[in-house]
């Protein structure tokens, strides 16, 4: 591939680069890649960057249409790929996406890769569907190579056209970045003491049966629905808890009601963004994710890797994240459904041990991350 081996990531906040890429970018460096990032601001971004040794650009990659800011970040990535001769570049998110495909083929770079890891359109209605399914179709076919994180991705990124059928690449099983289930997510790794002062810290008693659920707080994650099948399942099951780790959120925001319930219920325990999740999988009976559109659903197979059984949809992403009846089952997106589902856990002690031991063999032989990395080399790098 020549003497020039230089990667250039777009995302638009740095809070997705070590779930998206993490120690990708050791694996690459330990093999003469030299890594960039361009990025939105922020101090986790500068924290992360000089943490993993990436040569960074500042950029504004909005969530948002702004057609001024938006073509001051393609000026800036432009002038950065020439200026530091890039070679191989990779957007993430639409927005990343969008311009960094757009840069690459201003550029005439020949290595320009899209991860596709979900797609947002799935859940918008009406125009803003219609721009979001735009964007996606622009990104796809101005890319030559375009990773989709799961079966269901990559089967509707075919069917709505999204890009070329031949660009399309799926890595093994699906994911962009695997699941450290050696050193992160490991259950022999858990330190009980520190298991002992989170259940005293939340009020967790031995024999408690614990709900978890472990991201943004939104209605496309269910978050309504799964509230109003805990106000039944609590009513029932009275040593019960649910744990949301995560952040409410102003975009695609839940009803007030929902946010005083979960405030209020003493049964429902939230708590924000963690930096490690490890201990909060431990802490969990059940993992459940609720939701409407997925790109993997990574947080089921992380809960998988700590032998936690899982209850998730059959929405695209969720459904290719569990082996239905081995390591988890599904339910529909309604209160009741989501009620049986946790109720039948309950029920089954057995069946949840032999889930979650499941998961765990699943995850190993599927999503292990250095397997990923070498998909990611050969398939997308080389």
């Amino acid at each position: 591939m020549g003497q020039e081996k230089k990667i250039l990531h777009v995302v638009n906040i740095s809070f997705v680069l070590p779930y998206f890429i993490g120690d990708q970018f050791d694996y690459f460096k330990e093999r003469g890649y030299e890594m960039h990032v361009a990025c939105s601001p922020s101090q986790h971004l500068n924290e992360f960057a000089s943490y993993k040794g990436l040569r960074l650009l500042e950029i504004n990659v909005l969530r948002e249409i702004d057609v001024v800011e938006d073509i001051k970040a393609l000026i800036l990535l432009i002038k950065y790929i020439k200026r530091h001769r890039i070679n191989i570049v990779i957007g993430h998110t639409p927005k990343g996406g969008l311009l960094a495909m757009l840069a690459a083929w201003i550029c005439n770079i020949e290595r320009r890769t899209y991860f596709r890891h979900g797609l947002l359109f799935e859940t918008a209605v009406g125009f803003k569907r219609s721009i979001l399914l735009t964007i996606e179709r622009i990104t796809g076919h101005l890319a030559n190579k375009v990773v989709c994180v799961s079966p269901s991705v990559l089967e509707i990124s075919v069917q709505s056209n999204l890009s070329r059928k031949s660009s399309n690449l799926l890595l093994h099983k699906g994911s962009c970045n695997g699941v450290d289930a050696a050193k992160k997510f490991n259950p022999n790794l858990v330190d009980l003491l520190e298991l002992r002062a989170l259940k005293l810290k939340y009020g967790i008693r031995d024999g408690d049966f614990v709900v978890g659920y472990i991201g943004r707080l939104v209605n496309d994650k269910g978050i309504p629905e799964l509230i109003e099948a805990w106000r039944m399942v609590n009513k029932k099951i009275t040593s019960s808890k649910l744990m949301l780790v995560g952040p409410f959120e102003e975009r695609d925001k839940i009803k007030e009601e929902y946010k005083r319930l979960i405030d209020k219920d003493p049964s429902i325990i939230h708590i924000d963004l963690v930096k490690n999740t490890a201990p909060y999988y431990a802490l969990m009976d059940v993992f459940i994710l609720p939701s409407y559109r997925e790109g993997l659903g990574t947080v089921n197979l992380e809960a998988s890797a700590m032998e936690v059984p899982v209850i998730t949809t059959r929405s695209t992403g969720c459904i290719n994240s569990i082996e239905p009846g081995i390591t988890g089952i599904y339910v529909d997106i309604t209160p009741l459904s989501i009620k049986e589902g946790i109720e039948y856990y309950f029920s089954n002690i057995e069946i949840r041990r032999i889930h979650g031991k499941q998961g765990r063999q699943f995850i190993l032989e599927n999503f292990q991350q250095e397997r990923i990395w070498e998909e990611v080399r050969k398939k997308v790098i080389e």
